[in-house]
């Protein structure tokens, strides 16, 4: 009885024995595996893309400064009168409504010239409009002013701005997408890879700039044909 008890208890240790050694054998193959699975997940390219488009300025604001000088406050006073009279003509010639051209400040200081009191008046009106056609002509004529006795000020500039940028926001970060995977694309072609799916995405600053690169300035005059560009960086997985 004891040598047939024994046979089974060697029985049972051969069997535990031999499910342990499966186990480990399956469990090694499992974890090997799953290490080269971890190691083709982490297997990934970071690219860039870019998506340009050329847009119209959709808002025009023009601010004008003016000033006139003198010894009597009456005097000084009745010109910037004129002058702003004259600048209201102007707009309204060229098929601007009054409420296009609103008051943005003025001014009164007192001075001295070689023992004289001197008063300074300074004004400045605000054009604001979308119709950027009608201001480009505006400030193409804007020496008619000059011609009525305005002189305008330095800091008079206009300025374009585009304001529908969230409208061309989706379309452009998918191009930009679109234009990462290419770059994916044929990095993956030169290596003998494959491109997956994205494994982060940051999407990059919309800048807005004039299309031809002109800098706006003392001198230079803003533009209403700007260029919106994005970059986005991806990172893809590699099969």
């Amino acid at each position: 009885m004891e040598s047939i008890a024994a046979k089974d208890r060697g029985t049972v240790l051969l069997v535990v024995a031999a499910i342990l050694a499966i186990g480990m054998i399956v469990g090694g193959y499992l974890l090997g595996n799953g290490l080269v699975r971890a190691r083709h997940a982490d297997r990934s390219v970071t690219v860039r893309g870019l998506a340009e488009r050329d847009v119209t300025a959709d808002l025009a604001v023009w601010t004008l400064n003016y000033s006139k000088q003198g010894t009597d406050l009456a005097q000084v006073q009745a010109e910037m009168d004129r002058d702003t009279q004259s600048i209201t003509r102007f707009f309204a010639a060229l098929g601007f409504p009054a409420n296009a051209l609103t008051p943005a400040g003025a001014g009164v200081s007192q001075s001295h010239q070689d023992g004289v009191p001197l008063v300074t008046i300074t004004q400045r009106l605000q054009l604001r409009t979308t119709d950027i056609t009608r201001a480009r002509q505006a400030v193409a004529r804007q020496f008619d002013l000059v011609r009525q006795g305005v002189v305008l000020q330095e800091g008079s500039g206009i300025s374009y701005s585009f304001t529908r940028l969230n409208d061309i926001k989706p379309p452009m970060v998918a191009e930009a997408t679109r234009d990462a995977r290419a770059a994916a694309e044929q990095f993956a072609k030169d290596s003998n890879t494959g491109v997956g799916g994205i494994k982060s995405a940051t999407q990059g600053y919309f800048s807005v700039e004039a299309r031809d690169g002109e800098q706006a300035g003392y001198g230079v005059a803003d533009t209403p044909f700007k260029k919106v560009r994005v970059v986005t960086t991806v990172d893809f997985y590699l099969e």
